[in-house]
């Protein structure tokens, strides 16, 4: 059916790898979702692995584009990384494959492709942790501030949130269900902890 085209091929893996996992899937299933043979991925890229590091730079590149105001705008304070969180959450509620790809990886898929975590997230949380390291209470580590928050955000987005005054959920709703409803609730939650963090411990 002709040359295939590269951006249509990384669309397509990203649904399937975000769907079934690294592991799950395969080179041919993702050339048979494509309309193409298994030669013309080839030409694009000669294994699975080097087609899910283009998938998880395309997913990075994204997040970078979507993040680059706020990192622009970004104050080594408590609004800089409310900032910051903001344009996290917003990305990753409006981009679910790209939270699919990233949970699939922390329960040890595509483990024998080099962590991307350690290349593209790692890097980032490390860089706004030096960034507030002065700013923060001395019994607040940075490091698991920023983590805190990602942490945050990507539980959120994956499970949602039952409050108390919620009825329980019949245990057969349909599992398309919206898991997270509140955004707005939990964005104001995430500010409060952020503040938390940064305030002062209690003098005994």
């Amino acid at each position: 059916m002709g040359e295939i085209d590269k951006d249509r091929l990384v669309e397509t893996a990203t649904r399937i790898f975000a769907e079934l996992g690294y592991d799950g899937a395969s080179l041919q299933m993702i050339a048979d979702a494509t309309g193409h043979g298994i030669g013309s991925v080839h030409q694009v890229a000669a294994t699975k692995a080097d087609l899910y590091r283009e998938v998880m730079q395309h997913v990075h590149t994204a997040e970078d584009k979507a993040m680059e105001d706020a990192v622009a705008r970004f104050t080594s304070d408590r609004e800089g990384i409310k900032l910051l969180a903001d344009a996290f959450l917003d990305f990753y509620a409006g981009h679910p494959q790209a939270l699919a790809l990233w949970q699939h990886g922390w329960m040890g898929d595509a483990a024998d492709v080099a962590r991307m975590d350690v290349l593209y997230v790692q890097p980032r949380s490390a860089q706004i942790a030096d960034k507030i390291r002065d700013r923060v209470p001395p019994d607040v580590d940075p490091d698991y501030l920023v983590w805190s928050v990602m942490w945050c955000v990507y539980g959120f987005l994956n499970t949602g949130a039952v409050h108390t005054s919620d009825e329980i959920p019949h245990r057969h709703a349909p599992s398309s269900a919206p898991r997270h409803t509140d955004l707005a609730g939990f964005q104001t939650f995430l500010h409060v902890m952020i503040d938390r963090l940064f305030a002062p411990p209690p003098q005994p």
